[in-house]
């Protein structure tokens, strides 16, 4: 009974994570995502773009990998990604502390397993992480698409600054970050973006809106 007692005081824990709010307004609720919301999303991603990892990769491990991604911000909160540099390190720290704690509650064997996975997916060890992080990048710029600029005009986030971003879903999936592109490409040309402030990214943006037409 101490094992079950364990592991129902675990998933019990993890409930809390429908309280931590993301900067993600949801198109038509207007009303911020919360995390759970964000990691059932990207579970639900995993399955259907399956197709689009690396070939050989576990989307079983993916899957496990973005519903646990999220849990120590239980603790840690939510971090905006265009935060700087100094609040992320910060949050890196906490996020630390609170997978200790979280991972924890459950039995050893378990716990170990799971803080090794979360780990594998924050450290971008395998290609299954890889394609976790790229879904973790690409649904933000899905929900600000469908909500009409969302957190990008809120923020005054510039097609260079989403282009950063991109660089990580490049790593993950070559479709996946050539469609995050041509996304960019679109959002700046209908005006729910800001164009970007670099030359080279003017220049990338020029070739996603090509890909568009080519297509």
């Amino acid at each position: 009974m101490k094992r079950l007692d364990e592991q129902v005081a675990f998933v019990t824990e993890v409930g809390h994570l429908k309280g931590v709010l993301r900067q993600t307004v949801l198109a038509g609720l207007d009303r911020p995502e919360n995390s759970a919301e964000h990691s059932w999303h990207l579970a639900m991603m995993a399955i259907a773009l399956a197709e689009h990892a690396p070939a050989g990769t576990d989307i079983n491990r993916v899957i496990g990998m973005v519903l646990i991604h999220d849990l120590v911000e239980i603790d840690a909160g939510d971090l905006f990604a265009y935060a700087e540099q100094s609040e992320q390190d910060r949050q890196a720290i906490a996020e630390q502390i609170a997978a200790e704690r979280i991972f924890a509650i459950l039995p050893a064997q378990q716990a170990m397993t799971m803080r090794r996975l979360w780990e594998e997916f924050s450290q971008r060890r395998s290609p299954e992480a890889r394609f976790a992080r790229a879904l973790d990048r690409l649904q933000p710029m899905l929900e600000n698409l469908a909500a009409g600029g969302g957190t990008w005009q809120r923020h005054g986030i510039t097609a260079d600054q989403v282009l950063d971003k991109v660089r990580l879903i490049d790593e993950g999936s070559a479709t996946l970050g050539g469609y995050a592109r041509n996304l960019v490409a679109r959002a700046v040309a209908t005006g729910i973006l800001a164009p970007a402030r670099r030359a080279s990214d003017e220049l990338a943006l020029g070739s996603g809106k090509r890909d568009q037409l080519d297509r």
